[in-house]
């Protein structure tokens, strides 16, 4: 065991003016199994790069330990798998490299099949099980799970498990309560660790947010007294001020000495007033410094004049004549939330493509209601680009409602600014689900939409579609988002058939 130490940690990008991290200081010990969690654009990868040395920094990161970052850069995809696992770790023991891939479930013989031809699922695999050979490291896992299906991510999870000595990045509930032993979690305006699962992180977050909320709601109380106070002593020294000048009916002249000094002894007493309700909001300021915004999201689905939206009877999916998913058969009637679940590469994606109207491969048949709306987040964000104004006007939503759903989704007003090409993967995503969330729609078609997004946003996400309960076909390898959410399964194997 030994000890990662961040003292007094800042930086910022060039050309920044925002830190991504100020002052911070923190231990890990280096036999932790330490997830790492936060909103999208915090700074996650941007710290596990700061432990690798690659930006310069102010402060002090101390440790007697070497660092892995996965996932490892393969060049030569071309190659055999055996040989980018030697361009990795040269000195890799083959039995060992064995042993570990036999824990991930993947047979000797994808080692003599060139690496490109690897499922993505496979080569995760792979350079996971090549990252763990690497004794007396600490690792850096970033986001393993996202081209991991349901049964991988089992796999995974319980192979993690078995470790020890690792920072995983993951936004997979279930999969990082299975496999870590405390968590580091990144906040608006610190890091902070705790022992514990997610699970166990989250109920104490909800229960300090509940907490800060109800103290915020005394004070808003106070600050309110403290203004109609404030307000009424500054009326009232004005009025003893005026008195200075006496009256014009009066005969008297009044004694401007004693009444200047009463005066000037009211408005100290407002300025002191005034004091006191700004260290109020500065005590409510740093009160709520931590307290996520997480409000609701809404949808507006539309009614449809059928109980029954589609069809699917008997249909197969070809590509270059081999069928990837054969004999499918389900309805989708109102209210359904189907979640499609089956292995990587078994045609889940093709067939939300089909129902959407793509020209795909297929015999059997497919019926569709009259004049049905599909509203449809692809797994691609690839073609996303120019900024959010002009992508809401090409799109035909609202600027305001669109912007409003991406604030809600943890976006900071300066990413309004930016071209979207610049986003992170999950503000990425977060793009096509609020384009999704503006369009009215009588059937929502989505594919893999928490690939890369923070987990707070997909418990908004899920807390919507429990909410409002539109109709809605789904792809998601999130387990807890699946079994919370979905009314049906559609499971695909050699065939599909409703579970």
């Amino acid at each position: 065991m030994s000890l990662i130490n961040v003292t007094n940690l800042t930086f910022a990008y060039d050309g920044s003016y925002d830190n991504v991290f100020e002052n911070v200081s923190f231990q890990i010990d280096t036999d932790w199994k330490l997830g790492f969690t936060g909103r999208n654009g915090r700074g996650k990868t941007t710290f596990l790069h700061l432990l690798l040395g690659n930006y310069k920094n102010s402060g002090h990161i101390s440790a007697n330990v070497n660092f892995e970052y996965f996932p490892f850069n393969v060049d030569a995809k071309e190659n055999k798998t055996l040989d980018v696992i030697n361009d990795l770790f040269p000195d890799y023991v083959h039995w060992e490299l064995i042993r570990e891939l036999s824990q991930l479930d993947v047979s000797e013989e994808v080692l003599y099949r060139p690496f490109e031809t690897l499922s993505n699922g496979e080569q995760t695999k792979v350079l996971l099980a090549t990252l763990f050979l690497k004794e007396n490291s600490f690792l850096l896992i970033d986001e393993p799970t996202n081209h991991l299906d349901l049964t991988a991510r089992k796999l995974v999870s319980d192979y993690l498990k078995t470790k020890r000595g690792f920072i995983l990045v993951s936004h997979d509930r279930a999969f990082l309560d299975n496999c870590i032993d405390h968590i580091l979690s990144i906040n608006k305006t610190n890091l902070e660790i705790q022992k514990g699962n997610f699970s166990s992180w989250w109920k104490n977050k909800q229960k300090q947010d509940s907490f800060e909320l109800a103290e915020n709601e005394k004070l808003k109380k106070d600050i309110d007294r403290l203004n109609d106070s404030a307000k009424r002593t500054n009326n009232w020294s004005e009025e003893v001020e005026k008195t200075k000048k006496g009256t014009r009916n009066s005969g008297s002249k009044p004694d401007k000495g004693y009444i200047g000094h009463k005066a000037a002894k009211m408005m100290k007493r407002s300025k002191s007033m005034e004091k006191r309700q700004q260290a109020a909001i500065d005590e409510k300021s740093m009160l709520l410094k931590n307290l996520e915004d997480s409000d609701s999201l809404k949808i507006s689905p539309l009614a449809y004049h059928n109980e029954r939206f589609a069809e699917l009877e008997n249909v197969s999916i070809y590509y270059d004549e081999k069928a990837v998913c054969e004999a499918i058969s389900f309805t989708i009637e109102q209210g359904d939330r189907i979640a499609l679940i089956g292995k990587n590469g078994s045609g889940k994606s093709s067939l939300l493509k089909l129902i959407c109207g793509e020209p795909i491969n297929y015999t059997g048949n497919i019926r569709k209601g009259s004049q049905l709306v599909i509203s449809y987040v692809s797994q691609d964000t690839s073609h996303l680009q120019g900024n959010l104004k002009d992508y809401a006007q090409d799109n035909g939503i609202d600027e305001s409602l669109f912007k409003t759903i991406l604030r809600k989704l943890g976006f900071a007003r300066v990413q309004f600014e930016k071209n979207i090409e610049t986003f992170s993967g999950g503000q990425k995503k977060k793009v096509l689900i609020a384009k999704s969330l503006c369009e009215k729609a009588h059937l929502y078609i989505w594919d893999e939409p928490l690939n890369f997004i923070d987990v707070i946003s997909r418990i908004q996400i899920e807390e919507l579609l429990l909410e409002y309960q539109p109709t809605i076909l789904f792809v998601e390898h999130d387990r807890s988002f699946s079994e919370n959410l979905a009314t049906k399964f559609v499971k695909c194997l050699d065939t599909c058939r409703s579970l």
